[in-house]
C-alpha cells in the first residue's frame, strides 16, 4: 500500500511538472525544510553542506527549519506536513524515508533528497532512468558495490563464508546487499542475509552473523550508522571484522570501506537548490548526481586490533581531518606570528617617535638655554656700558 501511495503521489507531480514549481527572483528571501531522517555523522554532515552552500549563494536571505525525526518514519510524514502547512520554497529530504514522506507529501513544493542509495528503489519506480521528474531530484550516497565487493576480496581472500547485515525496513539497504551479494558469489563466497528489523533486535542478529560468519558487510544503512557501538562490541570480541558502505559505520564498527564525502554531497545538493531556487532551473529535468571521488579507507585501530593488513593505497579513517586540523592550526601560529611582528614593528616606530620627541624637546631645552644666556650676557654687557658712562660723566 505505501509503494502505491508513493507512486501515485509521484505520478501527480510528475504531471504537475513545472507548472505547480514557482521560480523566485533573484531578491526574494527563502525558507527550506530540513526532514532528516536521523542524527549521525554522514547525515549530520550533508545536512551542514547543503546549508552551507545556500548560505554561500544567498547569506542572511536564507532561513532553515530544520527537523530531525530521530529514525522515525512517520514522524518523517509529520515533519512534511509541517512544512506544506508553512509553505516552504523547498525541501530537502535527507535519508530514503525522509524523501519517501516528502514525495508522499507533497508535487507542488521543490524536494531535493540526499544520503539516498537509489532513487529508483527508494520511490518504487521501476523505469528510472536517471531523472525522477516532477518535483523531485537530488543527489545519491552509492558508492560503486561491485568495487566493494572487491575491496572485501582484497582484503580477505581466503574468507568463505560472508553475512549481509542489514535493516530490513530500508530498501536501499536491501538494493545494496542484493548487488553485493552477487558481486561476491562470482567471487566465490558464500553470501547469507542477517536482516535485523530495527535497533531492537539487532543484537540478536548480529551474535548470530558474528558466531556463524568469517567476514560481514554492513551497506550504507541508517539504522546500521546510528548502532556501531552495538554492532563493534559483539563482532571486535569475536575476531570478525567488518567491512562498511560508508566512512561512519567504518569508524564505529568496520575495518575498511569504500568512502565518499558527506559534505560535500551535501554542497552538491545545496548547489542544485540554488539553481532551482536562483536561476529558475526545472527541477523535473534535473538528473541525480553522484559522488564524483571515491577513497578507500580503513580504522587503523580496529585493523591492528584484528590484525587486519591493508595496502599502500589506503588512507586511515580520520587522517584528512589532522591534516585540516594542523593547516588551520599553522595558520593560526602565522596569524599570531604576524600579529606579534606588527606589535613589535609598532613598539619599535613608537619608541623611534618617543626618542625623536625627546632628542626635539632636549634641542628647544637647548636652544632656550643658549638664548637665555645669550640676553644674560647682553643685559650684563648693557648695564656695565651704562655704569661706564655713569663714571665718565663724573
Amino acid at each position: 500500500m505505501k509503494k502505491q501511495i508513493l507512486a501515485v503521489a509521484l505520478s501527480a507531480s510528475m504531471a504537475a511538472g513545472l507548472s505547480g514549481v514557482s521560480v523566485y527572483a533573484a531578491d526574494d528571501t527563502y525558507t527550506v525544510g530540513i526532514c532528516q531522517l536521523v542524527q549521525h555523522e554522514a547525515l549530520d554532515a550533508a545536512t551542514q553542506g547543503f546549508k552551507d552552500a545556500l548560505t554561500d549563494a544567498f547569506g542572511d536571505k536564507v532561513t532553515f527549519d530544520e527537523q530531525n525525526a530521530q529514525g522515525d518514519s512517520n514522524t518523517c510524514s509529520t515533519i512534511i506536513n509541517d512544512f506544506v502547512s508553512d509553505e516552504v520554497d523547498l525541501i530537502l529530504a535527507n535519508a530514503t524515508a525522509a524523501l519517501q514522506a516528502a514525495v508522499a507529501g507533497t508535487s507542488d513544493i521543490p524536494i531535493l533528497g540526499t544520503s539516498v542509495t537509489e532513487y529508483g528503489v527508494a520511490l518504487d519506480l521501476d523505469d528510472f532512468d536517471g531523472t525522477v521528474g516532477g518535483n523531485v531530484s537530488g543527489t545519491s550516497d552509492l558508492a560503486p558495490l561491485d568495487q566493494q565487493a572487491a575491496m572485501l576480496n582484497e582484503l580477505f581472500p581466503d574468507a568463505k563464508n560472508v553475512g549481509l547485515l542489514y535493516c530490513s525496513a530500508e530498501a536501499n539497504s536491501q538494493y545494496q546487499v542484493d548487488t553485493v551479494k552477487a558481486a561476491l558469489e562470482e567471487l566465490g563466497y558464500t553470501c547469507e542475509y542477517y536482516a535485523f528489523s530495527d535497533s531492537n533486535d539487532l543484537s540478536s542478529v548480529v551474535n548470530s552473523a558474528a558466531s556463524e560468519c568469517d567476514v560481514i558487510y554492513v551497506p550504507t544503512d541508517n539504522t546500521a550508522a546510528s548502532n556501531t557501538e552495538i554492532i563493534n562490541n559483539i563482532c571486535a570480541p569475536a575476531g570478525v571484522p567488518i567491512i562498511a558502505g560508508e566512512e561512519g559505520i567504518c569508524e564505529g564498527c568496520g575495518v575498511a570501506t569504500l568512502s565518499i564525502d558527506y559534505y560535500d554531497l551535501g554542497v552538491a545538493t545545496g548547489e542544485m537548490a540554488v539553481r532551482i531556487l536562483q536561476d529558475g532551473e526545472d527541477i523535473s529535468t534535473m538528473p541525480i548526481e553522484y559522488a564524483p571521488n571515491f577513497t578507500k579507507k580503513y580504522n587503523p585501530a580496529l585493523c591492528e586490533e584484528l590484525g587486519v593488513e591493508v595496502p599502500d593505497d589506503y588512507v586511515p579513517i580520520g587522517e584528512e581531518a589532522e591534516a585540516d586540523d594542523e593547516a588551520a592550526e599553522e595558520t593560526a601560529d602565522t596569524a599570531e606570528t604576524e600579529e606579534a611582528a606588527g606589535e613589535d614593528a609598532a613598539a619599535a616606530e613608537d619608541t623611534t617617535e618617543a626618542a625623536e620627541t625627546e632628542e626635539a624637546a632636549d634641542g628647544e631645552t637647548a636652544e632656550e638655554d643658549t638664548t637665555e644666556t645669550t640676553e644674560t650676557e647682553e643685559t650684563a654687557e648693557e648695564g656695565g656700558a651704562e655704569e661706564d658712562a655713569a663714571a665718565e660723566a663724573e
